[in-house]
């Protein structure tokens, strides 16, 4: 998906026209490229109020219509991979202003259930033996549940509370 904002003006947006562009924000460097190709796209005004109308590839915690967030083009210069990782951590916890390395420092890694991921931290930890007898039963959802407590989890990405 493209990375993209459309951009027009209030003015025209008055006089009942949304007259501007999409423009594709990994082609921009920084925030002051970005305002510098808005006000080229907008230079038929005087003194254009830029209005951003849409968006789409990216949260939506950078967007408004009145600007976009400085933070855009730090999210924008992440991998995809450190893109999703740090939305997983953002939805997990809620805090909007959660860097990378907030998320990489809480990150427990990718499971499809809680159960894979209970089993998988305990085998890290060394609390389960490594020949343990066949015998045995573990029950899984409920040692899941009781570790869950201390760790949370989105599209399966956990983390560390």
């Amino acid at each position: 998906m493209t990375i993209q904002i459309y951009v027009g003006t209030n003015s025209k947006y008055n006089e009942g026209s949304i007259a501007g562009a999409w423009l594709d924000l990994e082609k921009f460097s920084d925030k002051e490229d970005f305002l510098s190709a808005c006000l080229e796209l907008h230079k038929d005004e005087a003194d254009p109020e830029l209005m951003f109308q849409d968006f789409e590839g990216f949260p939506e915690r950078f967007y408004s219509e009145g600007g976009i967030s400085e933070a855009l083009f730090d999210w924008l210069a992440l991998g995809d991979d450190e893109r999703e990782l740090l939305s997983a951590y953002i939805e997990c916890t809620g805090d909007e202003s959660a860097t990378l390395d907030d998320a990489q420092d809480n990150f427990q890694g990718k499971h499809d259930n809680d159960e894979d991921f209970a089993q998988q931290l305990l085998e890290d930890c060394g609390s389960l033996p490594s020949d343990l007898p066949s015998y045995i039963h573990i029950d899984w959802e409920r040692t899941a549940r009781d570790i869950m407590f201390d760790y949370t989890e989105y599209d399966g990405f956990y983390f560390r509370n």
